[in-house]
């Protein structure tokens, strides 16, 4: 058995949260290891939220190429070259990679490469070497979901997406939540043919009503075929291509890939957390406080194992205040997990922060709803737009807005400053008296009004009954 070597922290992965804590312990001086088998920076530099981004990018200029002649700039689109497409995105993401090693290796930051195992509570094993520390952090994220049933295999995950050496021309995607949407609008922009398969009656289930109609409406517009309420019970090889098969015996034939898009699991299953005693829920989620402590002292969880919101900027900021937690004296530093804003990088983009409708209402008192559909002036010219739609969900009698729900062009980039002022408890008065920037379509979002409610409607609102309220 070989010596062990001691740390102050070692952060088991090198994702997004992994190296967030390290780093940040690093600056205050301390030693510290990042154990990470595969490239530095996880899951979201290397199959998810950077290439999928530049993907989205060439899908976004796509459709700005067919909206072209309507704004008189003569512009055709042919076929994808997708070996150029990624190609080019394979080279910028291996500059970010570049970055990582090079700032991990100068911030003195040890990075041993293999797969950590637990051999108690304060050491790990990678290989046949033996690591401990005082704090130890597990920041392994997760991985894609593969259902198990019959003809799996056939299908290919978001990592394998990122693999494909060709776009494929015919496409069923398993899966309505964010993953799913995000790949069938790439794919569909691209050329191919998208046929979404969801077990959900609506694309993205968990976000406001008004943000999955929207959705579904323009992603149909579009060409991608929604087939909602669809229990998949297997896949099978046909003279056609890949089949997917429903447990109520229908069938939808003839694909050349197939890609689950069903949801990830955490990776926690080859540590060996059982010798450690970290209590460890069925489905591979690592429990904490709020502190990100787990029930045994100094090992910690961060990230997507956390079960709490799985975003890359979550698992940094978690990072980051344990370590200034840990070294830097201070005690209470903590993410705060409420109002986290979000953005599905779909076609186009939804962005939201806070209470859903149905959640604000489910919790009681008096709600106000105001919304707004319009079209965008980036679609005056051309008919290949959709609808803009966007909601503000006010609470009590100062009409706090709790929150904000976007589904349109520009939307991820909008949502930033106003997820602010969510933050810091705007009213909607606070929005109303905020001067608008014109013409934009963020300028909705401050000019909202309500009504003149008909005359019974005025009566519920007299008897307490809140009234829903369109701008």
């Amino acid at each position: 058995m070989s010596e062990t070597t001691h740390f102050d922290l070692i952060a088991i992965g090198g994702g997004s949260g992994g190296l967030a804590v390290a780093e940040t312990a690093a600056e205050f001086g301390k030693r510290v290891a990042v154990i990470e088998a595969g490239e530095l920076g996880g899951t979201c530099v290397n199959n998810g939220c950077v290439p999928k981004k530049v993907m989205w990018y060439a899908a976004q200029i796509a459709h700005a190429v067919d909206d072209a002649p309507a704004f008189g700039i003569p512009a055709k689109r042919g076929t994808t070259d997708w070996q150029r497409l990624v190609g080019d995105r394979e080279g910028y993401i291996d500059n970010i990679r570049g970055y990582w090693n090079g700032y991990v290796a100068d911030s003195g930051i040890e990075h041993i490469r293999g797969y950590a195992r637990f051999v108690d509570a304060h050491t790990v094993a990678v290989g046949d070497e033996h690591f401990s520390a005082d704090h130890i952090v597990i920041a392994t994220g997760g991985q894609p979901i593969v259902p198990p049933i019959r003809g799996a295999e056939l299908g290919i995950t978001s990592d394998g997406f990122f693999q494909l050496d060709a776009l494929p021309e015919r496409v069923a995607i398993i899966g309505g939540g964010y993953i799913g949407v995000e790949l069938a609008g790439v794919l569909r922009a691209l050329g191919s043919q998208v046929r979404l398969i969801a077990l959900e009656e609506r694309v993205l289930e968990a976000f406001d009503p008004m943000v999955s109609d929207v959705l579904m409406t323009q992603m149909q517009a579009q060409g991608i075929a929604l087939h909602l309420g669809y229990t998949v019970a297997g896949l099978a090889k046909t003279a056609a291509g890949i089949a997917v098969d429903a447990s109520d015996g229908r069938r939808l034939d003839g694909f050349d890939c197939v890609i689950w898009a069903v949801g990830r699991k955490p990776n926690t299953a080859s540590l060996n957390l059982a010798v450690t005693g970290v209590d460890v829920r069925s489905n591979g989620i690592v429990p904490t406080d709020e502190y990100q402590n787990t029930n045994v002292p100094g090992i910690y969880a961060i990230g997507d194992i956390t079960g709490r919101t799985p975003l890359t900027p979550v698992a940094i900021a978690a990072g980051r205040r344990l370590a200034m937690r840990l070294f830097g004296q201070q005690t209470e530093a903590k993410v705060d997990y409420d109002n986290i804003p979000s953005v599905v990088f779909a076609h186009p983009p939804v962005a939201t922060v806070g209470l859903t409708e149905p959640q604000a209402r489910a919790r009681g008192g008096q709600v106000s709803v105001y919304e707004t559909r319009f079209t965008p002036m980036r679609h005056s010219l051309g008919g290949h737009g959709g609808e803009t739609a966007m909601k503000l969900v006010c609470t009590g009698s100062e009409q706090r807005v709790v929150g904000i729900h976007i589904i349109g062009d520009n939307a991820d980039e909008m949502l930033q400053g106003f997820a602010v002022a969510v933050k810091m408890g705007a009213t909607k008065a606070d929005f109303d008296n905020t001067i608008a920037i014109h013409p934009t379509s963020a300028e909705e979002l401050v000019t909202l009004r309500a009504p003149q409610p008909e005359p019974e409607v005025q009566q519920e609102i007299d008897s307490g009954v809140e009234w829903r309220r369109a701008g």
